[in-house]
């Protein structure tokens, strides 16, 4: 699938989470996740467990707290969807520190950011422990259709050629005197946008056909298969096996 393409969100490493195959590990994650958003909202120990086997995977793969705490400001948008909800939310009302607050919206707003901060991490932790090319090959693995995969694969591939392109067109623009500084200037930004659309447009066009002169058919030749042996599979299958369990606990208690 052609060379690697290193990212900023992998941690280079040699822990026996780094050395799993792709496939292995998505599937891994992928069920997690499923598992703790099947999770009743009201079991809250449950989801303190799910952080803590979070911790033990961050630990055997070697990723500093830090390192995972910085990457979860993603979900920022998210926190604050969920800060609004007691307030808009009908329904019984409660009272804390003089501020009237909606049960519902309680639940809803933990419901959110309990699920939503476990699925952030577990995809940090995958994130940082496989490369994306790996991850590309373990989609691949998975049987997902290879057009999907594909288009990821050329996203990632031509993200930085994109934005190095957008970059020179804005040293452009200073460099003739032109600053951005009011709605007066969004003519001028949406010129550019246009601009690099285009440039894109035709840059995918020519990679096309570059392709197709070379054989393309469809589909990209995989260079090195990815297998997993039974005792890989177990050993990814521990984090949502043992997170099922915790999970049909809080459905029984």
């Amino acid at each position: 699938m052609g060379a690697g393409h290193a990212h900023k969100l992998y941690r280079q490493g040699h822990s026996p989470v780094h050395a799993l195959p792709p496939h292995t590990k998505l599937a891994a994650v992928f069920a997690f996740v499923v598992v703790v958003v099947a999770t009743p909202r009201e079991a809250m120990w449950a989801f303190a467990l799910y952080a803590v086997l979070l911790g033990v995977v961050a630990a055997s793969a070697r990723v500093p707290a830090a390192f995972v705490l910085k990457r979860l400001l993603i979900e920022v948008p998210f926190v604050a969807f969920a800060v609004l909800m007691p307030f808009v939310v009908p329904g019984e009302q409660t009272t804390f520190l003089g501020v009237s607050l909606s049960v519902p919206g309680l639940w809803g707003a933990w419901n959110v950011l309990a699920k939503g901060t476990l699925g952030v991490a577990a995809s940090v932790l995958l994130a940082a422990t496989t490369e994306l090319r790996a991850l590309l090959l373990g989609l691949q693995r998975l049987r997902l259709p290879p057009l999907l995969v594909q288009i990821a694969s050329f996203m990632i591939r031509y993200g930085d050629v994109i934005t190095d392109e957008m970059r020179r067109m804005s040293i452009a623009r200073r460099s003739r005197g032109f600053e951005a500084r009011g709605v007066r200037h969004w003519g001028v930004l949406a010129k550019s946008a246009g601009a690099l659309f285009i440039r894109s447009y035709e840059r995918g066009e020519r990679v096309h056909l570059a392709m197709v002169s070379r054989g393309y058919t469809g589909s990209m030749p995989v260079i090195d298969e990815v297998t997993a042996t039974g005792a890989q599979w177990r050993y990814a299958a521990v984090l949502p096996l043992t997170a099922l369990l915790i999970c049909l606990l809080g459905w029984t208690l």
